[in-house]
């Protein structure tokens, strides 16, 4: 998934995407996000997303973690 409003998530995978991927718009260079779902017994399940081809000094300050029930396929969400 990608904040930016300047680019579309193309993700097929509605319930486990392991690779997110974006299309471009404009003049934006296309950014590829990976994810990893981490199951717990007594809470949440919780997904990580961030952005693919980085550093783990550089990843760890990019990166965003939710309850997986709170990403959405896209398609359906509109």
């Amino acid at each position: 998934m990608s904040t930016d409003p300047d680019t579309l998530d193309t993700r097929t995978d509605t319930d486990r995407p392991d690779d997110l991927q974006t299309e471009p718009r404009g003049d934006h260079s296309v950014v590829e996000l990976s994810s990893v779902v981490v199951d717990y017994e007594d809470r949440p399940d919780r997904r990580t997303v961030y952005p693919d081809g980085l550093d783990s000094i550089e990843r760890m300050s990019t990166w965003l973690t939710a309850d997986d029930t709170a990403f959405v396929d896209l398609e359906s969400a509109r």
